[in-house]
């Protein structure tokens, strides 16, 4: 009986190894999301670890299938995939972050934050750390110092602008009618 629970717990990847890497694909899902949330965004802390968590998840799942399944005869595994599954996944998620509302186009950089938390969980399911710990270092960068970038330039505001001062279309006939705000 103690064989048979031992071997439902047997992995190739040792499971320090398991841990390491869902464990920093918290912890850089956390780091982007830390940033979305003080900001606002809907998509926030919890949400972007949650993406980065499941993406290593899956590839550390596709590591294993493959370690176990992959040596038999006449069984033929393709990891990347996973990797597809888990891109098709995400951006899934992203796209339903991005809204279009009065000419107005909203979430982009929350849904590119949240496909890059699924790349950066992959990269850790993959045992890839360093990849991943420059990738996030780079979402952090681009995401604060590059806000003030934009704010120097003026570009956000600009943005903004744009679109607020034009009037909306109103179809004939309904030239009364209040719009929802």
């Amino acid at each position: 009986m103690a064989d048979e629970l031992a071997e439902l717990f047997a992995t190739r990847t040792p499971g320090w190894s398991i841990l390491l890497r869902l464990g920093c694909a918290c912890l850089l899902g956390f780091l982007i999301g830390i940033d979305r949330e003080i900001r606002g965004r809907p998509a926030g802390l919890r949400t972007h670890m949650l993406v980065s968590l499941a993406a290593a998840t899956f590839t550390l799942t596709a590591i294993e299938i493959t370690a176990l399944f992959g040596t038999l005869e006449g069984v033929q595994i393709d990891p990347l995939r996973v990797v597809e599954a888990i891109t098709s996944g995400v951006a899934f998620l992203a796209a339903g972050m991005i809204i279009q509302a009065r000419g107005k186009v909203i979430g982009l950089t929350t849904g590119a934050g949240m496909w890059l938390a699924g790349a950066i969980g992959l990269a850790c399911g993959a045992g890839m750390l360093t990849l991943a710990l420059a990738a996030t270092f780079l979402v952090l960068l681009i995401l604060r110092p590059m806000r003030r970038v934009e704010r120097m330039l003026d570009l956000a505001d600009r943005h903004k602008h744009d679109h607020r001062d034009q009037k909306p279309s109103v179809p004939p006939g309904v030239e009364g009618r209040q719009e929802d705000t």
